[in-house]
């Protein structure tokens, strides 16, 4: 497996690999596709990492900046992480976000947030933090993780299209 920077002739490959990832819930992906596609017209998808199998893409983690409520600059939102359904539970989905992680905190990023699952974000030591609100959201669902001391707080906005895409 190689982790690699997406490129413009994987967009298709990623594209139905968020299809084929969330076919099982509401919107059977088209959410995600939506989401991710704005965000790259946008040029707000700043971190986009592809796990290349034998020359397919098995996977995909993407980073956006987020708005924190007391203005703290450089955080920024992991989602939507998909892996391919034949190549899930074989690291694939952790190896791209620990690359994902690695590669904003040596960019200079401050932080991370995400929403999702507290035990799997837990392990790449992700937290609940509720000096960090995300919407009506419970708390240990919208997780973070700081690169330094300083964790921010307020209500976290993610980009206008994660809101459209809904």
């Amino acid at each position: 497996m190689w982790i690699r920077t997406e490129t413009q002739d994987d967009h298709d490959a990623i594209r139905a690999l968020l299809r084929a990832a969330f076919t099982d819930v509401p919107g059977a992906g088209r959410i995600e596709v939506d989401f991710v596609d704005a965000l790259r017209e946008s040029g707000d998808l700043k971190l986009s990492l592809v796990a290349d199998i034998d020359g397919r893409i098995a996977g995909v983690v993407v980073f956006s900046p987020v708005d924190i409520g007391d203005g703290t600059p450089h955080w920024y939102g992991l989602g939507p992480v998909a892996v391919m359904p034949q190549d899930q539970r074989h690291g694939v989905g952790g190896a791209l976000i620990r690359a994902g992680l690695a590669e904003l905190a040596e960019r200079g990023a401050a932080g991370c947030v995400v929403l999702g699952e507290p035990d799997y974000y837990g392990r790449f030591g992700f937290r609940a933090d509720p000096r960090l609100r995300y919407g009506d959201v419970p708390a240990q669902y919208f997780q973070a993780l700081a690169f330094n001391d300083t964790v921010p707080q307020g209500e976290v906005r993610y980009h206008a299209a994660f809101s459209a895409a809904e």
